[in-house]
């Protein structure tokens, strides 16, 4: 394990990045359970408050990303300082991302239906982090040849290629899907075929006419993909992040 860990992360220069990811995890997974022993009024914790207004914990997060993200650009990939700075930036982005729904709203959401957007959010930055720490490239060109890769052309080509794929699968509704294809190659390959999802920009443009029976595929397909995956998706994002509030019950024709 000595010799993995020294000559895959420490060697590459790799540590900073796993030591980043390690303290975003954990200060997410802390966070949330502090959050959830407030929410049901138990162990010591309570919320932080100046006067009357609610500090947020997104605002030491900021501070703290602050602090790393410069103490990182001004250290190398080796030593002890870009070490302490990755994990540093690591807890404030953790801070941070855990309450990406408030900055996306614009308003305390945390515990509501919204909220599930930074759940959402953490998950999917923790991903792709760990794509790069596993030594998957941008665009997927790690694999080339040390032949393949004094080919600028076919380097250029290949990330033009993707990228374009990663476009189309945006473009058709699946960010997921364009997100992670921009790391694994096939992956937006399968998005770009695929049929767009309905109110997508793709679908607008190319469903409304005359491809009536595309539309039809692709509200059906939206449908049965949505309802197939709600349910499970809605367990993990429970187990991770803690149940949302119910909403309240509004009157007909009340506010």
């Amino acid at each position: 394990m000595g010799h993995w860990l020294h000559r895959n992360i420490v060697e590459p220069g790799k540590l900073p990045l796993l030591l980043a990811l390690t303290a975003f995890v954990l200060t997410f997974v802390i966070t949330r359970v502090i959050t959830r022993l407030i929410r049901a009024g138990k162990g010591p914790f309570g919320n932080i408050k100046a006067g009357d207004v609610h500090i947020h914990h997104v605002v030491p997060g900021v501070v703290l990303t602050v602090i790393g993200g410069f103490g990182a650009v001004a250290s190398t990939r080796y030593g002890v300082g870009s070490a302490l700075f990755a994990i540093v930036f690591g807890i404030g982005a953790g801070l941070v991302l855990d309450e990406f729904a408030l900055i996306l709203y614009l308003d305390d959401v945390y515990w509501t239906e919204a909220g599930r957007k930074s759940v959402e959010a953490v998950v999917l930055t923790a991903a792709l982090v760990g794509f790069v720490l596993a030594g998957f490239s941008p665009f997927g060109v790690n694999d080339l040849t040390a032949a393949e890769l004094h080919d600028r052309a076919g380097v250029i080509v290949s990330v033009g290629v993707n990228f374009l794929f990663a476009l189309i699968a945006l473009s058709k509704g699946k960010a997921r899907t364009a997100v992670f294809g921009v790391l694994v190659p096939l992956v937006a390959i399968v998005g770009a075929i695929r049929l767009a999802r309905p109110g997508s920009p793709w679908a607008k443009r190319f469903y409304r006419k005359r491809r009536h029976r595309a539309r039809a595929r692709s509200t059906l397909r939206a449908y049965h993909h949505d309802r197939r995956w709600a349910g499970p998706r809605r367990v993990v994002q429970d187990w991770i992040g803690g149940k949302p509030d119910p909403e309240p019950l509004r009157l007909p024709g009340r506010p």
